[in-house]
């Protein structure tokens, strides 16, 4: 996988567009100002939480004894899931509404930093350890897309309106589901090989 492909992958699974709608349902009650501000720090936590899952994360999974098909098959899962509630949105395990200003959760972890992105980073990690770099540089391109668009996102929001926003939700909560599918058979695969 080549830096410009992992950097699209990574980008589809932070899924800025989908986060797009949710972050700025969350933060509605929140001045514009104020909010590009929070959406740029969280996005800059987010990174934070990726880069040091990327970079120590598999000696962590490995005194655990965890393969890359476990990580591969759960992620997976977990994107599966992510994605039906983007696609059904009664299904979303997320709140509507928050009481207070976001810190780190919801938006940095889980939204953004989410369980798959982290789960997708170890896989590349520990696929090929020599192209740390590579898969490094791919994550801070994905971020660097991710939060252009997210904060710009007050402004996409209202120019796509509610209903424009769902759908955009939705067609990337597809993408998300056939991602995810072909994380689990990847890795069902790669148990089956081993």
């Amino acid at each position: 996988m080549t830096i410009i492909s992992a950097a699209i992958v990574l980008l589809l699974i932070l899924d800025p567009f989908g986060n797009l709608v949710t972050i700025n349902t969350l933060l509605s009650e929140v001045p514009k100002q104020r909010r590009q501000r929070i959406i740029l720090r969280e996005t800059s936590i987010a990174y934070g939480i990726l880069v040091v899952f990327l970079l120590g994360g598999n000696p962590l999974l490995s005194f655990f004894g965890v393969e890359s098909h476990t990580l591969r098959i759960s992620g997976g899962i977990i994107l599966f899931l992510i994605a039906l509630g983007m696609v059904f949105p009664t299904r979303s395990a997320l709140p509507s509404t928050l009481d207070s200003e976001p810190f780190i959760v919801p938006i940095a972890m889980p939204l953004i930093a989410g369980p798959t992105a982290i789960a997708a980073l170890l896989v590349l990690a520990r696929s090929d350890p020599d192209l740390l770099l590579n898969w490094w540089a791919a994550l801070t391109l994905a971020m660097g897309i991710a939060g252009l668009i997210l904060c710009a996102s007050p402004w996409i929001f209202q120019r796509l309106g509610p209903r424009g926003a769902v759908a955009v939700e939705r067609l990337m909560g597809m993408l998300l589901i056939v991602l995810s599918v072909q994380m689990m058979l990847d890795g069902v695969e790669q148990y089956l090989q081993n």
